[in-house]
């Protein structure tokens, strides 16, 4: 059970170690782009070109939806990033019961968005977890976890994909431990719980008040979605995509221009420092290095 990239890659990981996929489930097919056209998840992709049978509920409550999977008589459930909550008559289906793959170290980041969190938090390193699922909201007990570090300058979208493959790997490990009855359950520590919440485009808007290096992780967070924006440069909505804590002192006021050019454009930060954005994206335009956008939209320090 799963959707985008990430939960593809646990997916192909199964199928290529030989396990028998019986049933896929993934979200409907949603509209993408600018025609709106129905598209397909990776998931499913995936699934069809394997001629795997894909189921695409719109609830798994329904009645309907439980008999579809009680049919496959499935004797291990793997869920990865499917964007439902599973009831606990889901839960109740395969013999071995259902294991998720979590892009967090758990207890730390359950729910919705735990890798652009590790990341807007300025963490420095993250994983993911294999776990039993429960009925509560990723507070399973824990079959194993993998660490990595996250590169100062990596943004969601790389580390998704870093991750994705690290869980594929975790994946048929513990999968093999269960098959061999030797797969632990590590219950997790609920005074070390934190949360990641759904992202919003609540949080885009840059505060220049704020340190330097912790807009650039709001900056590397937000990306692909819901990016990280200002109207502080040229008086215009801008995404802002890429951007580089220099370290360098200035006492221009924050959320003024210090400099602009080849290297970029420098922001006045509330630390007392500067932050060069390096890439970003114009409303109806596309993404380009801050130098090309001066080219046409010359920013004066200021």
């Amino acid at each position: 059970m799963g959707t985008p990239d990430f939960a593809a890659a646990a997916l192909r990981a199964l199928s290529e170690a030989g396990h028998e996929i019986c049933g896929v489930f993934t979200q409907p097919d949603r509209p993408k782009n600018r025609g709106h056209k129905l598209a397909a998840s990776p998931v499913k992709e995936y699934a069809l070109s394997r001629g795997i049978p894909v189921f695409q509920p719109l609830k798994l409550r329904d009645e309907a939806a439980l008999e579809s999977l009680r049919a496959l008589s499935p004797e291990l459930v793997v869920v990865a990033a499917y964007g439902k909550i599973l009831p606990e008559a889901v839960l109740q289906v395969p013999l071995y019961g259902c294991i998720n793959v979590h892009s967090s170290l758990l207890p730390r980041y359950r729910g919705a968005a735990p890798i652009n969190w590790a990341i807007l938090n300025g963490d420095t390193h993250t994983g993911v977890t294999i776990m039993h699922m429960a009925k509560e909201l990723d507070a399973g007990d824990i079959i194993l976890q993998r660490e990595t570090d996250i590169g100062p300058h990596e943004d969601a979208l790389s580390l998704t994909g870093r991750l994705a493959a690290l869980g594929a790997e975790a994946l048929l490990q513990a999968v093999a431990a269960i098959a061999s009855g030797t797969a632990p359950r590590f219950a997790q520590d609920p005074e070390r719980v934190t949360y990641a919440p759904m992202l919003s485009k609540e949080l885009s808007p840059v505060d220049w008040t704020r340190p330097a290096r912790e807009i650039q992780c709001q900056i590397r967070g937000l990306y692909p979605w819901p990016c990280a924006t200002t109207d502080a440069i040229g008086g215009e909505l801008l995404k802002l995509f890429a951007s580089e804590a220099t370290g360098e002192y200035t006492d221009a006021p924050p959320g003024t221009v210090t400099d602009a050019g080849k290297a970029g454009i420098g922001m006045a930060c509330g630390d007392g420092t500067i932050l060069r954005v390096t890439e970003l994206q114009a409303r109806g335009k596309k993404r380009m290095s801050a130098a090309s956008y001066l080219l046409g939209h010359p920013v004066k320090p200021g």
